[in-house]
């Protein structure tokens, strides 16, 4: 059995909270939130995003950075444009923390400089700012997952009115 941790770092926009949740509930990865959040957790476009699965969630709340590493062992993977390793290079191991940092301001950068070999980028036209949050965390946790052979997910879907 493997564990995937998904961390948000000061989230701003509900939808791609909503929307990260959602890929957390279907893949059965956890979801770590860091305030402080743009939103409130009750905000119904949160809600709406992820809204039949917010009751499969394992969720948990940080009041801060600190309180978030002071409760964890790791190891971090940070996600970021300023990273010099490619998402598809890296081995996760198990327990892995994935962290994506605000939608405007990315992860602190004392942060990264502090984690350097640690800071993963996914790859992109370098002309572009960067891909909408909930679309990084899926690809990078489903990257993760096809390293770990899909563990505890189905890899074979049926059709409603026919037989395969």
């Amino acid at each position: 059995m493997y564990n995937l941790n998904i961390v948000l770092a000061e989230p701003q926009i509900p939808q791609n909270t909503g929307n990260i949740s959602r890929t957390c509930a279907v893949t059965g990865a956890k979801l770590h939130l860091i305030k402080p959040f743009g939103f409130e957790i009750t905000d119904k476009q949160l809600k709406r995003a992820g809204l039949d699965y917010w009751d499969k969630l394992d969720i948990t709340y940080y009041e801060n950075y600190e309180d978030f590493f002071n409760r964890n062992n790791g190891p971090y993977f940070y996600f970021t444009t300023k990273g010099k390793h490619v998402h598809s290079d890296v081995n996760y191991p198990d327990n892995a923390y994935i962290i994506f940092g605000r939608e405007d301001k990315g992860l602190p950068e004392e942060l990264l400089y502090n984690n350097e070999e640690n800071c993963i980028r996914i790859p992109m036209r370098n002309n572009l700012r960067s891909l909408n949050l909930s679309n990084s965390v899926a690809i990078a946790a489903y990257e993760i997952l096809r390293q770990w052979n899909y563990p505890d997910l189905s890899t074979e879907g049926q059709l409603t009115k026919y037989k395969w």
